[in-house]
This record gives structure tokens, sequence and C-alpha cells, in this order.
């Protein structure tokens, strides 16, 4: 730990001086402010500074705290649900922002999140608004969580807010686990099908092959084929495939992260027969869930759009949004803006169209989200009810054909032998 002097005034007006031990300048800011000290100057002791100075020297700067919070990870839509859930309940109680962000800091697990809550817990003690501390550490707080907040603050209503994000981010989190447990066991029957032929096809086809070589028994065309295979394999050509295959994936990686390349295979995902349309449904569900999240919670229209086309998980569904939104700014229905970008699902638009008529577009987007997340859910089992007899196909025919394979030379084995 080190030492940090902090200036504070007496009761009597007078300057005093303290010397305290934390980790950093944050937790000593928030050490005094729990013994009731506001400080008008902290900073680290002299001591603290000539050893930081010389054990940077003697490590030549190789190891920094700055290079392990490199590697922190930053919280999920789960860890941020429980945050903003938690946060609600504490302030519908009563509980000053300030403790209750205490409260947080001190439960939290994650390191990054810790030292967020801790220094949004210091601003908002010093009269920064929560939603301004919160928008300086865009890694942990997005840009929906932060749109909440300040609307929250700015109607008066923070744990109303609150609330409605906490249930909002839940209902994300329970949507992609649901689309990633379901697809989750075909993934993993599939990999594992390809770890079983790959190790009966490189260890157990060759001795076999031995053994038929031995008795001078004539392989079958179908087991040379994979005697043959097993020779690939275990070969260098087996080494320069896979180091292609991976080059491949990185260029893959490379050209998916620029604009063109994004868009391009983003486009091309909308169209592949049922995930196309797993993914169109799925981010119906989350742009009309976000939207009228917002726009109910009091966020500006051009503001809501702008958020949840960050939050659409495709780039083409992103980009029809954010041209609504031009498109809107300049006068337009949002409704007719985004019925000229032909990405939408046609139900999808008609109903925001009638919310538009009757002045209660949020609750109409509320409904057609419950709809699409319903239909997301029942056409994520209707594939996985697809997808688990495959995979069974699939791992059938893979033992299956190397049992074949070392069988079939026997029958020519047992007629040498009659």
């Amino acid at each position: 730990m080190a030492s940090f002097t902090a200036n504070y005034l007496g009761s009597a007006g007078q300057t005093r001086t303290i010397t305290i031990k934390a980790d950093d300048l944050t937790e000593a800011k928030r050490l005094l402010r729990r013994r009731g000290i506001r400080a008008t100057d902290v900073k680290a002791s002299q001591t603290s500074q000539n050893a930081k100075g010389k054990n940077a020297k003697e490590t030549n700067g190789v190891f920094s705290f700055d290079i392990n919070k490199a590697f922190e990870k930053p919280p999920g839509v789960k860890e941020k649900a429980v945050f903003a859930s938690k946060l609600a309940a504490l302030v519908d109680a009563g509980v000053p922002i300030v403790r209750s962000l205490d409260l947080m800091a001190t439960q939290q697990k994650l390191p990054m999140f810790k030292r967020a809550l801790t220094k949004v817990s210091l601003d908002v003690n010093e009269g920064i608004s929560l939603g301004a501390a919160i928008r300086q550490w865009p890694k942990v707080f997005d840009q929906l969580s932060i749109a909440m907040v300040e609307a929250g603050e700015a109607g008066g209503v923070l744990d109303e807010a609150l609330k409605r994000l906490a249930k909002l981010l839940e209902d994300n989190a329970k949507l992609q686990n649901q689309i990633k447990g379901a697809l989750g066991y075909p993934v993993a029957v599939l990999v594992i099908a390809i770890l079983v032929f790959l190790g009966m096809t490189i260890f157990l086809i060759p001795t076999f092959a031995g053994i038929f070589e031995d008795l001078g028994a004539e392989l079958p065309a179908f087991t040379q084929l994979l005697v043959d295979l097993s020779n690939l394999l275990r070969s260098m050509v087996a080494v320069y495939a896979v180091g292609g295959l991976l080059i491949l994936i990185w260029l893959l990686n490379r050209y998916y992260n620029t604009h063109n390349g994004r868009r391009t295979i983003d486009r091309l995902t909308l169209k592949v027969p049922l995930f196309g349309e797993l993914i169109l449904m799925t981010a119906t569900a989350q742009f009309c869930r976000i939207f009228s999240s917002l726009t109910r919670a009091g966020v500006p229209i051009l503001m809501s759009m702008e958020i949840s086309s960050q939050t659409a998980g495709n780039s083409i569904i992103s980009d029809a949004i954010l041209n609504s939104r031009s498109l809107v700014q300049e006068g337009v229905l949002l409704s007719t803006s985004l019925i000229r970008q032909k990405v939408l699902p046609d139900m999808a638009l008609s109903m925001l169209s009638i919310g538009e008529e009757t002045g209660e577009m949020d609750k109409m987007l509320s409904k057609v989200a419950d709809f699409y997340e319903d239909e997301v859910g029942a056409m994520v089992k209707a594939l996985t009810s697809m997808l688990e007899p495959a995979m069974i196909v699939v791992v059938g025919g893979i033992v299956g054909s190397i049992l074949l394979a070392m069988y079939l030379p026997m029958f020519t084995v047992f007629d040498q032998i009659k």
C-alpha cells in the first residue's frame, strides 16, 4: 500500500494534515470520506513517490499496474442487470445514492467494475450527476445504461429508470442465453464427433491397416481411402493445412473488422436459411424492446434510435435504423422511414405504424417485442429439435464408417482362409 497526505479544515477552521495508507488515490479518497473528512487536497507522500520511482527503475517499466488493467474483464449484461436491480432497490428504499454506490462497490468482485463504482461514488459525492459520472467509464457502462440513468435523473424518477434498465438488461441476457443454450448442445456434439473421427483415423486405422498388411489382405476401396486419409493427417501436409486454416480465419476476422467486410458478411448471414430469420427476429425484438424502454423513460427519439442501432447485433440492421434516424430528423414518420429501408419484418412495421397513429408507440413496440421474443424461443426450440437428431446421425455415420472400414478387409481375409 502507498501513503497519501490529505489536507482538510478542522472544526475551528484551521488547516490540518492527515496521512492515510491506501492502494491508490481513489481508495484514499473513499477512506477519508468514510471517516467524515472532506479533504481539500490529497496527494501521494514523498516516501511513496520515491518508492514508486525506485520500483519503476528496478523493473524498467516491464511490470506495471496499467498492464494488469489491460487484462481486466469488463462486466457483461448479467452483471450490469444485477447492478441496476440492486441500485434501484437501494434508491427506492431511501438509501443515499453515494452510500448505495459504496455498498455496490464493496460487494463487486470484478476489479474494473469495482474501481468504476468507487470512482463514480467519489464523483457523485463531489456534486457530479450520476449520468455524467458513469459516462466516464464507457467500458463498464454502455450507452443504453447511461441514457436510462440520465433520463431518470432529469425526470426525478431514477429508481423507476433503474428498474426499467434492470428489466431490459435481464430480458436481453435471457434472450441471449436462450439462443446460446439451445445451440450449445449441437455445437458441442459436432466438435466431439470431429475429435472422435480424427482420433480413430489417426491412431486406430493405422494399427488395423498394419495387421491386414501382414496378413496379405487386399484392402477394399473404402478402407484404402481412410488409410490414405490417415496417412495424410499424420504427415506434414496436415500441419500446413491447419496453418492455412488458421491464416484463413485470421484474414476473415480482419476483413470482418472493416466497414465493407462487416456489412458484406452480415448481409450474407441474414440470407442463411433458418439462421438468418432467427437473427432478424432477435434483432427486431431487441430494437423494439430497447426503443420502447428508452422513449418511455423520456429519452429523445433520435437518441433512442442511435442507442438502439448499437444493440442490433447486425450492421445491416444497424445501418437501417441509423438511416431511418436521418429521415426522422427531416420530419418523416418513424414507421415510414423504416419501411423505406426494407429490412425489418412487415408485421413489426405495421404495428409501429398503428402505434404512431394511436399515440401509444411505446406500448405497441413493447407488444411487438413480446411477440418476437416468443417467436425466437419457439424457433430456437424447433431448431434444437431438428439439430439434435441430425447430430446423432452425424456421429453415428462417423463411427459407423470407421467400423465399416475396419471390418470390410476381414471378409477378404476369411475368403483367403477358405
